[in-house]
């Protein structure tokens, strides 16, 4: 019998010293070689093992991770030089807002040392724009609606000298007002800050109390070349010379369950002629 014979004992010993033929062994799947599973420093991976199935050698290349970079906002998006700029504005800003706080506080807080040194400082820094007081708390809140008017004197082109009729600016300002939910402040206080103004600073005879008295009367002067020029009450041609002002009050009618009295007529108060300086009348007024 040939030794190479398949049913002979010499080939099947073969065969079993070779691992190809033992009868009582299953079927087993081929394992991974594990010398194939190292990482390579080029980000790739080879083997069956890498590929995720016995079915050879693969190469799978890595994806490179993305990197995600926020946008620079607000003053760090900036130049340097610009950012520089706009810390130097900031630090001006909280300069300026520091001291006016200062300065309102001071005005409103009981007399001190440094109201006493400083106070004409603090009236001149305050008055008339920033005046703080405590009218919408009185006990006797005011009963009165007062209106005041204004009115001009004017040298016409042809060298003429005409008088106006009277603006009624307070009801200029109430119609500015009337239905308009967010009025500006020049509408609501400009006007009436100034008059009560001049009147804490005047005696009956309209004669000023001190400088801020005749601080009052320059502020009135203004808002009145101001306001009748945006009236046109010049004309073309027209420069106005002189401005008076009066006031005219009148009483709230009391309710009717209260039995109180009031007159209504109205009461009339006419300042002097102001002259105009030759500044206003240059549109320096403001």
């Amino acid at each position: 019998m040939d030794a190479y014979d398949t049913g002979s004992d010499a080939s099947r010993g073969r065969d079993e010293q070779e691992g190809r033929g033992a009868p009582d062994q299953p079927d087993q799947p081929d394992q991974p070689d594990r010398s194939d599973r190292s990482d390579r420093s080029d980000g790739t991976r080879t083997g069956s093992e890498a590929a995720g199935t016995g079915d050879g050698p693969r190469t799978v290349t890595a994806e490179p991770r993305q990197v995600i970079v926020a946008p620079r906002t607000g003053v760090s998006a900036l130049s340097p030089r610009y950012q520089v700029g706009a810390v130097v504005a900031l630090a001006v800003v909280a300069v300026a807002v520091c001291a006016h706080l200062g300065l309102v506080f001071l005005h409103v807080a009981p007399s001190n040392t440094l109201t006493k040194q400083h106070g004409e400082a603090v009236d001149e820094w305050v008055f008339p724009e920033f005046e703080q007081n405590w009218k919408l708390f009185a006990p006797n809140p005011l009963q009165q609606n007062v209106s005041v008017q204004v009115r001009a004197e004017v040298s016409t082109a042809d060298g003429a000298i005409r008088t106006t009729g009277w603006y009624d600016l307070s009801a200029e300002d109430g119609r500015g007002i009337d239905g308009n939910p967010l009025p500006s402040h020049t509408q609501q206080n400009e006007l009436r800050r100034a008059w009560d103004f001049f009147v804490a600073t005047h005696d009956s005879d309209d004669r000023p109390v001190g400088l801020r008295g005749t601080l009052s009367e320059d502020y009135l002067r203004r808002i009145a070349v101001l306001r009748l020029d945006r009236n046109d009450a010049a004309g073309p041609g027209g420069v106005v010379e002189r401005v008076q002002y009066r006031s005219r009050t009148t009483n709230v009618e009391p309710p009717s369950w209260s039995g109180e009295k009031v007159s209504d007529r109205p009461a009339y108060r006419e300042l002097p002629w102001w002259p105009v300086t030759a500044g206003e009348k240059e549109g320096d007024a403001a």
